[in-house]
């Protein structure tokens, strides 16, 4: 951090030079002759500390080791202070034992009378008060380990690491993070750099390998597959790029693989590739003699399917495709998109299921997409048409775009809770050392606080008003509230000491109180019992550090592991070890209504966007959706892999295994409520939500990690969006995404 400083300083100075501000640079210069922190350069701390020791200067150490007291050590958390309580006894020792090997006796009387009254009541300095009268102190075996040059550079590198690890740790101002962001920029640049040579060897190296392909292989061609997204333009310049000599016979090839000898079927005909075989019938197609394609479904089903049995037919079909790609039509080029666009969605409105051709009104033969002998059905509206484009093979358009992804891998182990704070400026996550990290992603990434606790941890939550409070479950039945901003604990609160395992927190919108999951304590590791685990559900006033009341749990008082408000925070669901979802009424304080969700415990729940309904996922792995206007009535259900509901396996090796129960979120929406994020053996997977079977509609896959994803979160912005996904190897990956609005 020294180093930064200064060149921030030579920065400002140069600024200041610049626009004249010379009265201020003086001002800056003066003061900073007269920085008691030296730059934050430790070395030159520890070296005034000693100047102060060396010069018998006992009131300039005092006031010197004041300031920093008030500048930087009050700052830190209570659980810090008696590690600077330390330092500051070894310093006054160091100051008294080099008094006595300097032989000036009346500096170590001095040091007794100033300091009597502020270390006589302590017991660390109760044998010293006779260190002036002992003849030979250096003797003594009380005194002899003060006296040893290894006890002073002990003392001394103890002081620096302390203070070097406080300025890494303190809040930075955005002016020091000036070189960091040029350093990470030019790396961006130097990485960006290497994935685009590599992009660039890649795309030759497919390049030359279609190139050597022969052409009896059963492909399309590239202009067929790309043919729905190029213009007339484009198809012009592609057509005419293609090598004279190979312009017939691969699209003698490509027909003849639809040719109904034998129902041949192509080997290699991509099924999701976003072309149909319609697409070059229409480009073969000649305005002058043949009709546009008609509008009605009547007119189309009115066309004749047969067979085709003449090589000529098809000579002639192969020879005219090239030959009317460079020769666009002279209808007006909207027109050629309609019907161009309306045969595609007719042709592929229906799979067919043998091999047949199409012969149109002008006697032209037209390849059928498949090897079906049923004649395809025109839509009769959009919706149908699109489902008829995902059936038939056609990619649909991705409702997101990745943008970027990056790492944050300041834990060194799994990954417990992982959340987003209401404004989505900032996270904390949780791992199962107990270690805290809050830190935020934008502009850069960076670490605002490290909460190290003396207890396990089991629970994290951000509080809603103000959002810069953490709420923290331990394991020994407390619960903090923790200041981001000032760093330090606010409140501490004893729940119960027969339910000492926080299992899951969650605050209301209002800001007012928060909900709480106690539960008695059962090993992890051990196989479920019969019998649930037994706790509490209570609620807690946030302003007066209260408990309000305990909420009643029907038929037995179970252990409560996940909870969520609504919007209004009107309502309370929770999922229990009994595999029970209850609904609570938070104006009556009592429950609404309950029902048995899933077989085995209920691991994360959710109110769905329009708070209509609610979805869980389960121990027996199912992802549900329920409506919580029709008591235990499921709308959907659809079963996940095990990699998405736990319990997380990582394996290693010589037989190594890490299992994990899940703790945090299992899944997240977007924005819109319409898209779902879920945990993955590889990284974090998105589904769309659909009225059908199957309930789940995969989308996208993050990817990114190495190790199974535990937890995850969405944190959605107008267009962009956040995605959280934190593994069991201390990795979270932040995947940025842009939303493409239909």
């Amino acid at each position: 951090m020294g180093s930064a400083v200064e060149r921030t300083d030579e920065h400002v100075r140069e600024y200041l030079i610049y626009r004249g501000f010379t009265s201020t640079l003086k001002h800056m210069d003066t003061e900073m002759k007269s920085d008691k922190e030296k730059g934050f350069r430790v070395d030159k701390i520890i070296e005034q500390l000693q100047q102060f020791v060396q010069s018998f200067d006992l009131c300039g150490l005092r006031e010197y080791w004041q300031y920093l007291d008030r500048r930087l050590f009050c700052r830190l958390e209570d659980v810090y202070r008696s590690t600077v309580n330390k330092l500051r006894t070894s310093l006054y020792r160091f100051y008294v034992i080099n008094t006595i090997q300097k032989g000036n006796l009346e500096k170590t009387q001095e040091f007794f009378q100033k300091q009597a009254l502020e270390l006589q009541t302590q017991t660390e300095w109760r044998d010293w008060f006779i260190l002036p009268f002992i003849g030979t102190p250096e003797q003594n075996p009380a005194f002899s380990p003060y006296f040893s040059r290894q006890w002073a550079d002990t003392f001394l590198v103890s002081l620096h690491n302390f203070l070097s690890v406080l300025f890494q740790c303190m809040p930075q101002p955005v002016l020091l993070s000036f070189d960091s962001e040029v350093q990470k920029t030019t790396s961006l640049t130097e990485e960006n750099e290497q994935l685009r040579q590599m992009l660039f060897a890649l795309q030759t190296e497919c390049r030359e390998q279609r190139e050597g392909e022969e052409t009896v292989h059963h492909k399309l061609p590239l202009y067929v597959q790309n043919m729905d997204r190029l213009g007339d333009t484009e198809l012009d310049l592609v057509s005419s790029q293609r090598p004279v000599s190979t312009a017939i016979t691969p699209s003698r090839n490509f027909f003849s693989t639809f040719l109904p000898q034998g129902r041949r079927t192509p080997g290699k005909l991509p099924q999701t590739s976003g072309s149909s075989p319609s697409q070059a019938a229409v480009g073969r197609k000649d305005p002058s003699t043949n009709p546009p394609p008609a509008k009605s479904k009547d007119g189309f089903q009115a066309k004749e399917v047969k067979p085709v049995s003449s090589q000529a037919s098809l000579s002639e079909a192969a020879s005219s495709q090239p030959q009317q790609a460079t020769h666009p039509s002279s209808h007006p080029r909207h027109k050629r998109v309609q019907d161009h666009e309306k045969e595609r969605r007719e042709l592929f409105s229906k799979p067919p299921a043998q091999t047949a051709e199409k012969r149109g009104e002008g006697g032209e033969v037209e390849p059928p997409p498949d090897t079906s002998s049923d004649p395809p059905e025109s839509c009769s509206d959009s919706r149908g048409c699109q489902s008829g484009r995902e059936r038939g093979g056609l990619s649909a358009e991705q409702p997101f775009i990745k943008l970027s992804q990056e790492e944050y891998g300041e834990h060194h182990s799994s990954i417990m809770h992982c959340r987003v704070d209401c404004s989505g400026r900032r996270v904390a996550s949780l791992d199962v050392d107990g270690v805290i990290k809050v830190w935020s992603f934008n502009p850069i990434m960076q670490t605002k606080a490290t909460i190290m606790s003396k207890s396990p941890l089991l629970s994290l939550e951000w509080a809603t008003k103000p959002d810069r409070l953490l709420l923290l479950g331990s394991g020994v039945g407390t619960v903090r509230l923790y200041d981001t901003d000032a760093k330090k604990n606010l409140y501490e609160m004893n729940i119960d000491e027969t339910h000492p395992r926080i299992l899951s927190l969650a605050c209301s919108p209002s800001g007012s109180s928060f909900v709480c999951s106690a539960a008695a304590l059962s090993g992890d590791s051990a196989p479920r019992l019969p019998v649930p685990v037994p706790g509490q559900l209570l609620l807690w006033d946030t302003k007066t550090v209260k408990q309000q009341l305990q909420f009643s749990l029907e038929p037995d008082p179970v252990a409560v592991n996940c909870t969520a408000f609504n919007h209004n925070g009107n309502l309370l669901v929770t999922g229990a070890a009994d595999g029970v979802i209850r609904l609570f009424d938070m104006q009556r304080y009592e429950s609404a209504m309950s029902w048995r969700a899933h077989d085995g415990e209920v691991y994360s729940v959710e109110f769905s966007y329009d708070e209509n309904t609610v979805f869980s996922i389960g121990e027996d792995g199912k992802f549900i959706q329920w409506n919580i206007h029709r008591c235990g009535v499921k709308q959907s259900e659809q079963a996940l892999a095990q990699d998405a509901t736990g319990p997380f396996i990582l394996s290693g090796y010589s037989g190594y295994k890490q299992v994990q129960v899940p703790r945090g979120r299992l899944f997240a929406f977007d924005s819109e409520g319409q898209h779902i994020l879920t945990c993955s053996s590889s990284g974090g997977l998105i589904y769309r939500l659909t009225d059908r079977e199957p309930a789940l509609e995969s989308v996208l896959s993050l990817g990114g990690h190495k190790a199974p994803v535990v937890t995850v979160d969405w944190c959605s912005a107008v267009d962009c969006g956040t995605c959280l996904t934190a593994s069991m190897d201390g990795k979270i990956k932040l995947s940025t995404l842009l939303a493409q609005k239909s």
